[in-house]
């Protein structure tokens, strides 16, 4: 079977508040980001990233331990990946495209549909930038300060949560129905292209293009219906 990720059901309400090693997230399959990108700098952060769902969200959590941290951008479809910035691309309809979750150490969300990928002058060749209205019923927890300013350069360790819920994506998507026993396709990454030390790290790896956008690459997301015990 490809290698992927196993995602399992909350038994208890989710908070966004609680910390890393919570009970509430004891079911969750944490991952590690091993794939740094040949043109990153010698900076590898450890990131970390797990993920759960309930019959209307998903929950996902990631941990990085860092340096080098900046964070410029507060306003929703900001350029974040410039920033210290974690990353969830989700595809949970084969060839029905794909959102790019992209959230900054601070807090603030870039998010698209992408039907079409491919590169073109003013962004995509196909795709939609999710409204601000849609945008805001992502709930979004973040451990720095929303700026980051100047760029922290001592090791510290940043966290960020949210929840996505299932009605974000079904408007573009249409309905999802009961997620267990469905195989959905994904990435995390880790970026900081406007750092002193950018770097560029998956989950899954990317291949020798510097480029998170290619939905090929992404592993399986099975959903289960069952706790680990």
């Amino acid at each position: 079977m490809e290698p992927g990720y196993t995602v399992f059901p909350a038994r208890t309400d989710v908070s966004l508040d609680a910390d890393w090693e919570n009970p509430v997230w004891q079911d969750a399959i944490t991952v590690v980001l091993r794939h740094f990108h040949r043109a990153s700098s010698e900076h590898r952060p450890e990131v970390q990233a797990k993920l759960l769902y309930t019959a209307d969200a998903l929950y996902l959590r990631f941990h990085v331990s860092d340096r080098y941290v900046i964070c410029r951008h507060v306003n929703f479809q900001d350029g974040v990946y410039e920033d210290s910035c974690v990353e969830f691309f989700v595809e949970p309809r084969p060839g029905r495209g794909y959102f790019n979750f992209e959230i900054n150490c601070g807090g603030t969300l870039l998010l698209y549909y992408i039907e079409d990928s491919t590169r073109t002058s003013d962004g995509f060749a196909r795709f939609t930038k999710v409204a601000a209205e849609r945008g805001q019923q992502v709930e979004i927890r973040h451990s720095l300060p929303k700026v980051v300013l100047p760029e922290r350069t001592e090791p510290v360790d940043w966290e960020v949560g949210c929840k996505i819920p299932l009605s974000v994506l079904e408007a573009y998507v249409g309905s999802l129905g009961n997620l267990p026993g469905q195989v959905w396709r994904a990435n995390f990454y880790k970026c900081a292209d406007g750092s002193s030390h950018p770097h560029w790290a998956s989950w899954a790896p990317i291949g020798e293009e510097l480029n998170f956008h290619q939905p090929r690459f992404f592993a399986p997301l099975r959903f289960v219906r069952q706790s680990i015990s």
